[in-house]
């Protein structure tokens, strides 16, 4: 019987190197080995796969697929050691992922946000989340990104932030708009001011001048949300995540209404953002009324005018 705990280890060392995280393949894989090794199987079957992705007290379709999904990963790297090794159908727990309609903010939105931050919490605290806002509204960073940001990383002669835990492990550069490098070179020289000794070198700190958690950071923005009063805002309550969505809209719609070639661009909209390929980049481009009605207007500018 082949060790799969000790394969376990190999397998996730091994992808986690080549840049992927597997936070959810972590957490759930133990228990799928130790599943197995209490059943005394000598390989990974099938069967043994759809019975633990099932058992979930969760119950939901999607949770099942999304477990029996990670035990096939894992499947398909145990049977290179072990032929016998069954691979879970992909058609075994269909569950056709659903995109959640993401929340468009406007600049009044992120205003209300930033002005909430300064006028509800602590001065530093509100200084830090006002800033942190500003920067997610205006980059379309991903939050990780920006918490994860070091003071090292802002460039203050050229305007440059340096994404270094970016997804995959890559690395890249994010040019800033000069009142967003402003807003973040006054945030930093407040921060230095507040903490003469710092104690993390962390780009955005807590009051006890430690990084940032992500955890502290989703509650303090619940918090902003509800006392700005975006809570009951169609089609969802606005998420954090949300303002990376909205940066992609709004650089699409400016290029619409600028009258650029938006297929040409669009590369460097998924260079900025720090995607693979445009494919990926489409996943944010939720089609607006807004954006419908500019694109409709330039076809038929085209059909009347080809040339």
């Amino acid at each position: 019987m082949t060790d799969l705990r000790a394969v376990l280890g190999e397998y996730l060392q091994v992808r986690r190197a080549l840049g992927y995280k597997l936070e959810r393949a972590g957490r759930l894989l133990p228990g799928f080995v130790t599943f197995v090794h209490q059943a005394r199987a000598p390989f990974i079957t099938t069967a043994l796969a759809l019975a633990w992705a099932t058992q979930s007290p969760h119950g939901a379709p999607g949770w099942a697929a999304a477990r029996l999904s990670v035990v096939r990963g894992f499947a398909t790297y145990v049977r290179a050691l072990d032929p016998r090794t069954e691979l879970p159908p992909v058609t075994l727990l269909p569950c056709k992922r659903r995109r959640g309609t993401p929340y468009l903010y406007s600049d009044a939105d992120v205003r209300a946000l930033m002005d909430t931050a300064h006028a509800s919490l602590a001065p530093f605290k509100g200084a830090t989340y006002c800033t942190l806002l500003g920067l997610l509204a205006t980059t379309g960073l991903r939050v990780g990104e920006a918490l994860a940001l070091d003071h090292a990383d802002w460039d203050t002669g050229d305007g440059v932030l340096r994404i270094r835990h970016a997804k995959f492990g890559k690395t890249r550069l994010v040019p800033l708009h000069a009142s967003t490098g402003a807003a973040l070179t006054a945030y930093c020289r407040l921060r230095d001011r507040t903490f003469r000794a710092p104690r993390s070198p962390s780009l955005f700190v807590s009051r006890a001048g430690t990084r940032l958690h992500y955890t502290n950071v989703h509650v303090a923005f619940l918090r902003l949300v509800r006392t700005a009063g975006l809570v009951d805002r169609p089609p969802r309550r606005p998420r954090l995540h949300d303002l990376r969505h909205s940066f992609a809209m709004h650089t699409l719609l400016a290029w619409y209404h600028a009258g650029v070639d938006v297929e040409a661009r669009l590369p460097w909209l998924s260079t900025y953002l720090g995607h693979v390929g445009p494919a990926s980049t489409y996943w944010y481009l939720t089609a607006t009324p807004e954006l419908v009605t500019v694109a409709h207007r330039r076809l038929e500018r085209f059909l009347e005018d080809p040339s």
